[in-house]
Parts: structure tokens; C-alpha cells; sequence
């Protein structure tokens, strides 16, 4: 049954997408596909609560289908939110002056499909732990703490940074108070925490659950190393004029102490 789950909780994402896609080519703007990264787990978490009922251990299935879709939800709310009144994202403007052709398939297949895929291959620890039928163990708790430390950085995070650009007189300045004191990117710490707790929940279900290890890797890995932090801090480092100096004495990803030099 869980391969079945596997390809059904794809086409839901894909479902999910899709229908970003239309709003993205109607409005002409393909940063609503960021709107769409939180709910297409959410949809994943919800079809495998769904299709695991009688397979797997209820109060197991229950909180990861929950520890899920929070996230999801709120992340999305909170982009939707964010993106109000803007343009597009810089980010998806300058990949698709790349295209050669239609820019609205160049980026079905290069933004919209390629994030499908990337969603699908990180759900997988939500999709096993739900399938695992043995009575819940004290691994819960590890994975449900740590879940928790990630939701509040990122939720905290994010909170904080609202606040501060909506003050005009922060114009053209650099957060480095609260939890951006600590790091560059107390919302994308969160994040990894977030998928590394729920990996967590899979890994107590045994060899299969711990074998879904690649998929908070690569969730880190994009984060910290590729689309994340490079990307956003390319940006940063032309527009503020202290960002340099926020960089040499402030953590790039795990949160500790600011260097005093």
C-alpha cells in the first residue's frame, strides 16, 4: 500500500502545483509557487493520513499528518502574505530571462515541475512514518521537540523580519537583533529543524523510515547551500551596505554567539 500511497501523494502535490501554475500564468507572476511548496506537503501529509488508515499506528499517523500541515499552512500563509502588492521574485526573473522560447513552459518545467519533484522526494518521511503499525516509542518525543524548535525559529523569525521592514526608518539597514543576533537565517535553521524532526518520526518506524534520511539532507543542503542562503545573501550583499559586516560576525545557518571581531 505504500507504493501505491507514493504515486497518489505525488499526483496530489502535483495537483497542488498545477493550480499555481494557472494562478502564476493569470497573474503573470510565477512567485506563487512558493505559496504552493507549503501546501503541496500539506496535501502529501493529508492523502497518506487518508490511504495509511488500517495500516499504520493512529496516534503516529495523527501527529505527523498535524506536525505537517501546520508548517505547511503557515508558511504559505505567511508568504502569500508577504508577496501581497509585489512584483516578481528576482530570483524567478533572472532564471527565466534564461529561456529560450516561451518563458511560461520554460518555467512549468524549470520552476514549477522541478519543485514538484524536490517536494515529492522530501515528503517521503511523512509518507513512511505514517505506514509504520507498532505502538509509538519514546522517539516521538525527540522528533516532535525538535519539530517544535524549528517551527519557532522559523515562525519568530519570520515575525521579527516582518516587523522590521514594515518601520521605514529601517530602510536600507540590517536585522541583526533577536533571533538574527544568533544567525543570518533563523527561518531557514527552522526549516531543517522542522524536516529533521519529522524524519525522526520516521526513523523510530526502522530501517525504512531511517533510510529516508536523503530527504532532510537534501532539504539542508538547498537551504543552507544552493537556493537558500547563496541566492538570498547575493541579493543582500548589493542592496545593504552592512551586510558584509553582519556576515563576518554573525553565524551563516546554525544559531550561536556573534564573533565580537
Amino acid at each position: 500500500m505504500l507504493w501505491v500511497n507514493l504515486a497518489v501523494s505525488g499526483l496530489a502535490a502535483l495537483a497542488v502545483v498545477l493550480a499555481a501554475f494557472a494562478v502564476g500564468v493569470g497573474k503573470g507572476l510565477h512567485r506563487v509557487v512558493d505559496v504552493a511548496w507549503g501546501l503541496g506537503f500539506a496535501a502529501v501529509a493529508v492523502t497518506t493520513y487518508a490511504l495509511s488508515a488500517g495500516h499504520g499506528d493512529p496516534v503516529r499517523r495523527a501527529l505527523v499528518t498535524v506536525l505537517t500541515v501546520v508548517w505547511g499552512v503557515r508558511l504559505a500563509a505567511h508568504i502569500a502574505w508577504r508577496g501581497r502588492g509585489h512584483g516578481e521574485d528576482p530570483r524567478y526573473e533572472k532564471l527565466l530571462s534564461r529561456a529560450r522560447g516561451s518563458r511560461t513552459w520554460y518555467a512549468l518545467r524549470t520552476v514549477y515541475l522541478l519543485q514538484w519533484a524536490i517536494m515529492w522526494f522530501v515528503s517521503l518521511p511523512v509518507q513512511v512514518a505514517q505506514y509504520d503499525a507498532d505502538p509509538p516509542t519514546w522517539w516521538l518525543a525527540p522528533g516532535a521537540a525538535l519539530w517544535a524548535v524549528g517551527l519557532f525559529f522559523e515562525a519568530v523569525g519570520d515575525a521579527q523580519l516582518v516587523r522590521f521592514t514594515a518601520d521605514p526608518a529601517n530602510r536600507g539597514k540590517v536585522l541583526d537583533t533577536g533571533l538574527w543576533r544568533y544567525t543570518r537565517h533563523p527561518n531557514y535553521f527552522g526549516d531543517a529543524c522542522v524536516w529533521w524532526g519529522l524524519w525522526l518520526l520516521a526513523a523510530a518506524s526502522g530501517w525504512a523510515g531511517a533510510a529516508t534520511v536523503l530527504s532532510p539532507l537534501l532539504m539542508t543542503w538547498l537551504l543552507a547551500a544552493k537556493s537558500g542562503k547563496p541566492l538570498l545573501e547575493a541579493g543582500l550583499l548589493r542592496r545593504r551596505p552592512g551586510y558584509r559586516e553582519y556576515i563576518e560576525r554573525t553565524s551563516g545557518f546554525v544559531p550561536r554567539p556573534p564573533r565580537r571581531r
